[in-house]
């Protein structure tokens, strides 16, 4: 998951720096994630992993960080496999 997730930022995130360059823990809104990317980058997760992010998710903590990513996507998931 960790690795779809860099290559989406990569690909839609628009950062000013590598992908590779990040931990993921970084605070992407620091290296450069727009309030628009991170619409761009949702919407690639959303179509990579077959979710759909509910709007108690859709904020900026969501997004904050590689591993938040991961967390709000491995919820999400869990969720859906719940139901």
């Amino acid at each position: 998951m960790n690795e779809t997730i860099r290559e989406l930022l990569g690909r839609v995130g628009g950062l000013p720096v590598a992908v590779t360059d990040i931990t993921d823990e970084a605070d992407l809104y620091a290296a450069g994630l727009s309030s628009f990317a991170s619409v761009q980058v949702m919407l690639a997760i959303e179509e990579a992993f077959d979710i759909e992010f509910p709007d108690s998710l859709l904020n900026r903590k969501s997004f904050a960080s590689i591993a938040a990513i991961e967390a709000t996507v491995a919820q999400i998931i869990k969720s859906r496999e719940a139901a």
